[in-house]
């Protein structure tokens, strides 16, 4: 027997097996340097949707402003005094939460009587999203340059619909995407992301503001989602690549539509409410 083998007891036979790749993942997902990496995507993560309700928001009340996307929401930062350092802040926090989110979908979930698939899937495809603002944020930096607007969905869209069977494909990415925004109205007036995190630790005061952040902005995200996955419909149901809307399009739709302004101003509030909800969370967060 060779005794460099380290053996874990299983928790179901109680017998010992050899050390995998997986228990060395989740070893570091123990460590401090994961946690903070963590923390600070989470904070990253609401500064870059803090910027965009904040624009949204002045768009609404008629003091400038615009709709805008994440990778918009980036340029912006940029833009700004001392730009350059808030960015690097920010690519390295989103660096954080892609890997962090990334990890999870390696190991799933650590309290899970099944493999987690339910929540190892939106991990990964959360984490490939922030790699890919990640590598914008360092476009940017390096003198590459992103539209207040970020990628093109109308681009996108035109490409798939070319394909075989691209219409249908496009009307299914619609179709999940208005059920991840139905979903994320769920988690928030349910407040299954209470579940997530260590509200043990608040006060009152605190538990109270943590929840109606959350369930705002989860709602405020459910609008944009199903506002785009309808619109990737719409361009497939029409074969109009046109029609396929971003987040700065669902935005906008709203603003051009009756009430525009006060339905606009309710979403940015809750995009900026969420944001305060994400900068909270990473105090609060089970990790």
């Amino acid at each position: 027997m060779n005794s460099g083998t380290r053996t874990y007891p299983s928790p179901h036979t109680g017998r010992t097996s050899p050390t995998s790749g997986s228990d060395g993942v989740r070893e570091l997902t123990h460590s401090t340097a994961y946690a903070a990496l963590a923390r600070a995507g989470l904070i990253a993560r609401g500064v870059v949707f803090g910027v965009i309700g904040v624009l949204a928001l002045k768009l609404a009340l008629g003091s400038g402003g615009k709709t805008t996307s994440q990778q918009g929401a980036l340029a912006t930062i940029a833009g700004e005094p001392f730009g350059a350092v808030l960015l690097v802040a920010v690519a390295v926090g989103l660096a954080g939460y892609a890997f962090w989110r990334l990890v999870c979908a390696a190991v799933g979930p650590r309290d899970s009587a099944d493999d987690g698939v339910g929540e190892r899937v939106p991990a990964l495809a959360s984490g490939i999203v922030y790699a890919a603002l990640c590598f914008t944020a360092l476009k940017i930096l390096l003198g590459g340059h992103a539209t207040s607007g970020g990628s093109n969905p109308k681009h996108a869209t035109a490409g798939v619909l070319g394909w075989p069977g691209g219409p249908v494909l496009v009307t299914i990415a619609g179709v999940v995407l208005i059920c991840v925004g139905l979903y994320q109205g769920y988690e928030g007036v349910a407040r299954k992301f209470c579940e997530e995190a260590r509200t043990e630790q608040m006060g009152p005061g605190m538990r109270r503001s943590y929840t109606a952040l959350g369930v705002f902005g989860y709602l405020a995200r459910m609008v944009v989602f199903v506002l785009v996955g309808y619109g990737l419909i719409k361009a497939a149901l029409d074969y109009d690549p046109h029609k396929a809307i971003g987040l700065d399009g669902a935005l906008q739709q709203l603003a051009h539509s009756p009430y525009g302004p006060a339905l606009l101003g309710i979403v940015a509030a809750g995009l900026i409410g969420f944001a305060l909800y994400c900068i909270a969370d990473a105090r609060y967060r089970r990790l």
